[in-house]
């Protein structure tokens, strides 16, 4: 793997507190161009950020996949489990849920990030297509900005897939917390059994959606990462 992809942790830190500092200091349109400028002058390229965010994008998906298992697991295990305090029941449930929206948003701040670096990297990459003096090496750049934004669709339409399919699922999980905080009774439990088929079909759907985008992440990675060795 190239080095430049190999962000060492005292790195990260130093890096992190630098963009922050830029950040708080800037505001408006040309906020985003000042981060990118300041980024570049550390020696991260737009094309190494993208990488790095598709990485980060997929591994909130994967957190996010293996949340929402849990929850699942656990509304399962919990509404089929005889006796207990149903007081214990919700805050079980309620804390599924909570983490599993907290891992969502983790996935969506991660692919929004990835669209705005990809917008940046591609509206530079055309714009300096226009500087090429030979002709041989602009087509040749030309040919390789197509396949990567034909590359880079595939992934966010995989991401975008996945991502729609988060908000359904946890408006069940939250039904659910919901009728449990209003109906702490054994009748409210046993009416709740009967729709966990519904929730378990929506989650086996946003798995699957899930596991096909960090496909496409691992595949457009290892395709950037090649052109960059």
């Amino acid at each position: 793997m190239n080095v430049r992809y190999s962000f060492g942790i005292h790195r990260l830190a130093s890096l992190a507190l630098t963009c922050s500092l830029v950040l708080a200091g800037l505001a408006g349109s040309g906020c985003q161009t000042a981060y990118y400028e300041t980024m570049e002058k550390l020696g991260y390229h737009k094309r190494d950020l993208m990488v790095s965010d598709v990485k980060k994008a997929r591994d909130a998906q994967q957190d996010a996949k293996e949340q929402f298992k849990s929850a699942l697991d656990r509304f399962t295990k919990t509404l089929n489990i005889q006796g207990g305090e149903l007081q214990d029941k919700y805050d079980v449930l309620n804390d599924e849920y909570q983490q599993s929206e907290k891992r969502a948003q983790a996935v969506r701040t991660r692919i929004a990030s990835v669209e705005d670096v990809s917008d940046a990297l591609f509206t530079e990459w055309e714009g300096e297509l226009k500087q090429y003096s030979n002709a041989s090496l602009r087509q040749k750049s030309q040919k390789q900005l197509t396949q990567t934004r034909s590359q880079y669709a595939q992934l966010i339409k995989a991401m975008k897939r996945a991502e729609a399919k988060m908000d359904p699922v946890l408006a069940k999980l939250k039904d659910h917390v919901l009728f449990l905080k209003h109906n702490l009774n054994a009748q409210a439990i046993a009416s709740l059994k009967s729709e966990l088929t519904t929730v378990e079909g929506n989650i086996d759907a946003l798995i699957k959606d899930l596991n096909a985008s960090i496909h496409e992440a691992d595949t457009f990675i290892a395709s950037m990462e090649k052109e960059s060795g």
